[in-house]
């Protein structure tokens, strides 16, 4: 059985680590390793960073929306925004690319969460925003017991 939740908050820095605290929350009821829950917990809170000063660039107005579904050992996040858009993915991916540097950004976002997820895709189009869905299999989890 797939167990889903949903929410959207306004693009503000200081909403980042409640996104990042319910995120964890929610799977909490998978008995993740605390491993597995602080990498989970860095990329919501990588991911929730780029669209509230990429995608909106720190324009409150904008809403960010995250959706989580566990099945079994899987975790899928979807984190989503409608701002501004990546003009090349590929590009942005790369390590230590950043569009910001005078905000002192790493560029790291995008490896660090290709690093700690099982697969990541970014999607995004122009003046219409960017969609990032990552997937994880949990090594430990009382769905597997089930």
């Amino acid at each position: 059985m797939k167990n889903k939740m949903e929410m959207q908050f306004s693009a503000l820095s200081q909403n980042e680590s409640f996104a990042r605290v319910t995120v964890a929350a929610f799977i909490a009821q998978l008995d993740p390793t605390l491993d597995e829950l602080t990498e989970i917990k860095t990329v919501v809170s990588e991911a929730v960073t780029n669209s509230i000063i990429h995608g909106y660039e720190n324009d409150a107005e904008g809403i960010v929306y995250i959706s989580v579904a566990i099945q079994g050992d899987l975790v899928e996040l979807t984190i989503k925004d409608e701002g501004v858009g990546i003009d090349d993915v590929d590009e942005a991916i790369q390590p230590l690319y950043t569009t910001k540097p005078e905000l002192e950004r790493s560029g790291m976002g995008f490896t660090i969460m290709e690093n700690f997820m099982d697969e990541m895709q970014v999607i995004s189009h122009k003046g219409e925003g960017t969609i990032i869905r990552l997937k994880k299999h949990l090594t430990k989890s009382k769905a597997l017991a089930n």
